[in-house]
């Protein structure tokens, strides 16, 4: 790895003599922090996961900018910003003005893009309207006519979403055999729910009991896609000729029933419900597909029908962000001549936008493979003005997501789709692009995601915003961003309660004396080789023409019994193989079904993770498998583990289950007759039923944001004052969650089942979490492995596929360690363990490594090298590759970036 130097001197970087003053500081686990450090510096927080990083930088810092900020705005606007709580901390001086960048996957809606994000889609939209190419005739659209989002350019048929969603009579009805009594409607609800719409039908007057094919067509359509909902009265238990007689006798009725049809039933719930069962058990009987009127691009056809370049704006916004910046370019080299300046021009250009249109079809770029200069003719003056205005402020925008190594994105790309490193960096190219000065950036591992290709450009483009006159602020684990820091600042020494305390804050090469520090010792601990034999596969996973996005008929064997690392840059293509192809194509292999093209049911009519991004979310190909070799498939991504902050960790993994029965086996709750329910704060019986279990309730404010604070009646415990009573070992179940996994285990020593998941959890490096931390707190990193400490509890039998998507991402390299501990040892035990990683120190201990590439999007998609980390590492065309040999030389923890030891 190559030295990187700053451009500042040691001398000059000790010179500074404004800076930012923190007395006092106890958010979270800090513990009564005083800090000094510089600004118009890049600052670098690290430390191990959970010891107070983010607590100190975003927490304390950003949270006291914030607030300040929001404190000189008048109240009726406040209500329209996102507030953060105040901050405990006792003085915060000298802290500008903050902008915060932290990772967040991407999620809420599914209409937010690329283009949206990075607000250059207004940019193009002001393009099409005032120099796009019209048909005869057709009178000028205005800027909103191009957005989807709109109801002025939305298309009528799918509202602007590019997909429609369909459920089938075959798919609601797959036995007609059956009788509607004997559940013939498979989607309708299971348990009371169904057959509650069972005795409405039977009050309306339908057969129940006869077959469903028997009924006649009209009663069928009706049962299955009415969008009617009638209220009738309901005799629960009764036959069908009973309830015919009740309700021509009018008796009393049970209770008044609303029906609902089988289909409007299901994408309500669909789109509405909370519990993944639910939506799981739903996602079933739905089937989406491309729009038939706007094929996907989701613009009415007036707006479809203007072109620029011979493209349309779906077609514009779907090119890479990289080959869209060389159309640019190519534009602009043009010599642009008025329409009324040469005659003749229309047929030239017609035969320009075929050759383009060609050109994109096939997969190419939009202008061919070398930007050529030609002449932009068919445009008025004012046309000519505006289009080259628009295309230099495209060009110049485009610049900074390209540097930050995301070239492979297109504009219309869907924020839900993209990690969560991907949205920091977008929103950090957009701060490029504001060109703001004296503004405290403060980034949350911007090094996500990135190969060490990328790191170059990233680092360059930290030290411009520091230069620019602004302090950079960022948390961060990676060894080469925390060596080209100005000012390191090292929290630890361990997470959670054994944490909270500033190790180190100066000069990086001064945390060579803190013996302390976790990270002292990987950035200037002596170089030690990787000196392990990778292991030879026990037989081989094949998987045969796969595509799925960028890949393309890729063809690829895995070797079991052994670990393999899949890298390559970003957006080559890992994710889409590893988290998505393999899986599925696995599982249909082993009978489990064919997923490919099966919703997906995180997907939902109004807020899916596909809906905007084309016709890529299904998977073709298929695997073979050794019989035998692998009878389960695992696959532990960075998704939430729940939706609702209803989930937690001890919900999640189990224990609470086993928490619930030792409180119901007291004394006390046994004279009381509670049972484990009463201690679930699910449940009515034991829940507080003021904040109904939430532990806070929401507090409207007629000029400021909503706010939300401890329930008035539990005090925030979410039990009633009845269920806290009963104790176990002198502690009730709100203390219990309120405990950290480090003080559960010692708190359960003797609880074989809790003990064995608590130590699960703390050898995964979560030992500082809260039992009761609600799932969306959780960042993926803390999801991902919440997910394998649930998979690690459990008994191994030797013959499961593991898939992890960045297991270390969000890692100390200390914490990164002591997860592949946990990996090995799966493998050990006879598994296999696939997992697409980008941190060459990790990479160099993986049996096997499959480098993707040798680009982006659809410069990737292709197997560039496959074997042992050194047949990878000498090979002469993978971006991986230097990087890789520099791991396996070094181990990656001697001073690899060039740190001044003097």
């Amino acid at each position: 790895m190559t030295s990187r130097k700053s451009n500042r001197s040691a001398a000059e970087r000790t010179s500074w003599r404004d800076g930012i003053v923190v007395r006092g500081a106890r958010q979270n686990n800090l513990k009564d922090v005083d800090l000094d450090v510089p600004r118009d510096a890049l600052v670098v927080f690290t430390g191990v996961s959970g010891s107070g990083k983010s607590s100190l930088a975003f927490g304390t810092l950003f949270a006291q900018s914030q607030r300040r900020y929001l404190e000189s705005v008048a109240p009726y606007a406040r209500r329209l910003i996102d507030q953060v709580g105040v901050p405990d901390v006792d003085e915060v001086e000298g802290m500008p003005p903050a902008v915060a960048l932290q990772q967040q996957r991407g999620g809420g809606n599914a209409r937010s893009s690329v283009a949206s994000l990075t607000t250059l889609g207004s940019l193009v939209r002001m393009l099409f309207s005032r120099a796009g190419s019209y048909p005869s005739g057709q009178p000028m659209l205005y800027a909103e006519d191009f957005s989807p989002n709109t109801v002025d350019g939305a298309c009528s048929t799918c509202h602007g979403i590019g997909r429609v969603f369909e459920v089938t009579a075959e798919q609601m009805v797959p036995d007609p055999s059956l009788t509607i009594r004997e559940r013939a409607i498979a989607s309708w609800p299971p348990a009371w729910q169904g057959q509650n719409l069972r005795d409405i039908l039977t009050s309306m007057g339908y057969d129940v009991d006869v077959a469903w094919r028997d009924l006649p067509r009209e009663q069928r359509d009706w049962i299955l896609f009415t969008e009617e909902r009638p209220t009738v009265p309901v005799y629960a238990g009764l036959t069908t000729a009973e309830t015919a007689r009740a309700v021509q006798e009018e008796w009393e009725p049970s209770y008044q029933g609303t029906f609902v049809g089988a289909r409007r039933y299901v994408l309500d719930t669909f789109a509405t419900t909370k519990s993944t069962i639910v939506k799981k058990r739903v996602s079933q009987f739905v089937s989406s597909g491309v729009c038939p009127e706007c094929h996907g691009k989701r613009l009415k056809p007036e707006a479809l029908s203007v072109t620029f370049e011979g493209m349309d704006i779906a077609e514009f916004t779907a090119l890479p962000t990289g080959q869209l910046s060389e159309l640019a370019e190519s534009v602009l080299a043009q010599d642009w001549v008025p329409a009324d300046r040469e005659p003749g021009h229309v047929l030239d250009r017609a035969k320009r936008q075929a050759a383009t249109r060609r050109r994109v079809a096939a997969g190419g770029s939009a202008h061919g493979s070398a930007p050529d200069v030609r002449r932009t003719v068919n445009m008025s003056e004012e046309k000519v003005a505006a289009a080259r205005r628009l295309i230099e402020d495209l060009h110049e925008r485009l610049q900074p997501i390209i540097d930050l190594g995301l070239g492979y994105l297109s504009l219309s790309r869907s924020t839900p789709t993209l990690s969560g490193g991907e949205l920091q960096r977008l929103r950090l190219a957009t701060q490029l692009s504001s060109k703001l000065f004296g503004v405290a950036y403060v980034l949350d591992e911007p090094s996500a995601g990135l190969h060490p290709r990328d790191l170059d450009a990233l680092l360059g483009i930290l030290r411009g915003l520091r230069e620019r006159g602004n302090s950079v602020l960022v948390v961060e684990h990676s060894l080469s961003v925390i060596a080209e820091a100005d000012w390191l600042v090292d929290i630890g020494p361990a997470a959670g309660e054994h944490g909270g305390r500033v190790l180190y804050s100066g000069l990086p090469a001064g945390l060579r004396s803190v013996e302390e520090s976790m990270t002292r010792r990987y950035l200037f601990a002596p170089n030690a080789p990787v000196g392990r034999t990778p292991r030879e596969p026990t037989g081989y996973l094949g998987l045969h023409d796969v595509s799925r996005n960028n890949l393309r008929d890729v063809s690829v064997r895995i070797g079991l019994g052994c670990l393999t690392a899949v890298t390559g840059i970003s957006g080559s293509g890992k994710s889409s193989l590893v988290s998505q192809a393999l899986p599925t194509l696995v599982d249909a292999a082993l009978g489990r079904g064919d997923h490919a093209g099966r919703l997906d049911d995180t997907e939902s009519p109004d807020d899916a993770d596909v809906l905007l991004a084309g016709d890529h979310g299904s998977v073709h190909g298929h695997a073979v498998v050794e019989p035998g070799a692998v009878r389960r498939v695992v696959t532990i991504d960075q998704k939430p583990i729940g939706r609702t902050p209803r989930s937690n960790v001890a919900t999640y993994t189990g224990l609470f289950d086993n928490v619930r029965r030792l409180f119901a086996a007291t004394p006390m709750a046994r004279r009381r007759k509670y049972t484990a329910s009463r201690f679930s704060f699910n449940v009515a019986a034991g829940r507080c039923p003021t904040c109904e279990g939430e532990g806070s309730v929401m507090v409207e404010l007629l000029f400021l944001p909503s706010v939300y604070t401890p329930c008035p009646d539990c005090h925030g415990t979410r039990y009633q004052s009845r269920t806290l009573e009963v104790t176990w070992h002198r502690r009730n179940v709100a203390e219990v969650l309120a405990m950290s996994v480090d003080e559960a285990r010692d708190f359960f020593r003797d609880e074989d089942d809790i003990e064995r998941t608590l130590r699960v959890l703390q050898e995964v490096g979560l030992g500082y979490l809260k039992l009761g931390q609600p799932a969306p707190e959780l960042s993926g990193g803390e999801a991902q492995r919440v997910k394998l400490a649930s998979e690690l509890q459990r008994a191994h039998r030797g013959d499961t596929l593991y898939v992890l998507d960045e297991p270390t991402a969000g890692l100390h390299p200390s914490d990164a360690d002591r997860l592949m501990d946990h990996l090995q040892g799966l493998v050990d035990a006879g598994n296999t363990v696939v997992m697409v990683e980008l941190d060459m120190r990790i990479v160099a201990h993986a049996d096997r490594v499959i480098d993707i590439g040798p680009g982006a999007g659809t410069d990737g998609g292709r197997i560039v090298a496959d074997g042992t980390p050194e047949h990878v590492a000498a090979h002469t065309t993978s971006v991986s590759a230097p990087y890789l040999r520099t791991a396996i030389a070094s181990h990656m923890v001697g001073s690899p970036a060039g740190i001044s030891t003097e």
